[in-house]
């Protein structure tokens, strides 16, 4: 078992206090956005087995077959294929969408082959995997997710009453859904920024009176009066109004595929997805946005955001099921009275305590713990376990387990 150094992302996005709670350390008044582990080479996370910090990316290339076990390398090749993030936003993140494995790798050697530098600003794909990934709310958490029906829409813009809106909505009502979607979401975006703004301006207004109300859209619209209170003028309001608001309560969570458009807006959350840092940008943000890519991966379909809420195992391991390969999150709610649980040891694992404390043990044999080690995590804590080392886990708090799905 190896306690992981961390880095934390300070994007301007994130909350000055929710990470540093977590944590239990002071807030150093700047924003603290993503807590990230795993061996991404953006942040990896760094261990010590003696030799001072050493990155974890470092450790895995070094014996990857060790560290991850064959299994894992036969399938996803000599990386850790996951990346697991403590996520705490206090505004709303950019509008984005995700490439599906066959765009990444296309885009990625496009890219590599034009000599587009891999840190430019307006590069796309900075490596050549997909970013299918799963939030998991640690606290009222709030997003955008997937296309609502266009009818559903265009009823939206017309109770918002903004005559600016109205050919949106003329062309959600009389195209077939994928065609007035995309039709649609490419006129907001390549519309004249300035020539736009007046009607965001006015339909930020208008969302703000049916916030006001209890009509049927005033928790809608208070989302998206409050993503224009953040991007005043900025076209990805508008696009945001194609969205679905989706909110989750603490334990649930949403998984995102590819090609669906998404933003977090406020909230707690664990996010694991796979080891990519690819995001197509489609507003709210003063990074590049690339409308003909963006067009080119956006899936679109009107789709019904679905809440997961964890199936309990015999064994007490609350699993959130996903279709990928590539991870697995669960949750261990331990008791301080409970037996210990023993951890499946066939795959490299992250353990992230994230209230309480949890003591990890080395186990002695199939049958349960025995005299080894111990670690214990507390609030924000985190340790990598390698494929084929035993763990049992005991102790008063809630353990999240990120794994791969094999």
């Amino acid at each position: 078992m190896d306690l992981l150094a961390n880095t934390v992302r300070p994007y301007a996005w994130g909350s000055t206090t929710a990470i540093p709670e977590l944590l239990g350390t002071e807030p150093t008044g700047e924003p603290q956005a993503e807590l990230w582990m795993g061996a991404h080479p953006g942040a990896p996370s760094r261990v010590d087995r003696g030799g001072g910090d050493t990155p974890l990316s470092e450790v895995i290339a070094a014996d990857p077959e060790g560290e991850l076990g064959a299994a894992t390398v036969e399938a996803f090749g000599p990386r850790l294929p996951f990346l697991l993030k403590v996520l705490a936003a206090a505004s709303p993140l950019s509008l984005q969408v995700h490439p599906d494995l066959v765009q990444a790798k296309e885009g990625f050697t496009d890219e590599e082959e034009r000599g587009v530098p891999v840190d430019a600003p307006h590069r796309n794909y900075r490596d050549a995997n997909h970013k299918p990934e799963l939030i998991c709310a640690l606290t009222p958490f709030t997003g955008l997710c997937g296309f609502r029906t266009p009818g559903a829409t265009a009823a939206l813009l017309d109770a918002l009453g903004v005559d600016g809106l109205k050919p949106y909505a003329d062309i959600l009502r009389a195209r077939p859904e994928d065609e007035a979607l995309s039709e649609v979401l490419t006129a907001v975006l390549t519309a004249d920024r300035d020539a736009v703004a007046e009607t965001v301006g006015a339909a930020a207004g208008a969302a703000r009176r049916l916030a006001d109300g209890d009509g049927p859209y005033a928790g809608v619209c208070a989302a998206y009066a409050g993503i224009a209170d953040h991007y005043p003028g900025d076209p990805g309001v508008l696009a945001a109004m194609l969205l679905h608001v989706v909110r989750l309560e603490p334990g649930e969570a949403l998984y995102l595929g590819a090609g669906v458009p998404h933003a977090y807006l406020d909230g707690l959350g664990v996010e694991l997805m796979a080891n990519s840092d690819n995001v197509l940008r489609c507003g709210l943000t003063p990074k590049h946005v690339d409308v003909p890519e963006l067009l080119r991966v956006v899936r679109f379909e009107p789709t019904e955001p679905e809440v997961l809420r964890p199936r309990t195992t015999p064994g007490g391991e609350e699993v959130y099921a996903t279709p990928v390969d590539e991870f697995r999150l669960s949750r261990h709610v331990l008791v301080p009275e409970g037996e210990p649980r023993l951890l499946d040891d066939r795959t490299p694992q992250i353990l992230l305590c994230t209230g309480g404390e949890v003591v990890l043990r080395e186990a002695g044999g199939p049958d349960g713990p025995g005299g080894g080690s111990e670690l214990v995590l507390t609030g924000g804590r985190s340790a990598f376990v390698r494929a084929g080392e035993r763990v049992a886990v005991s102790g008063g708090g809630t353990l999240f387990r990120a794994t791969v799905a094999l």
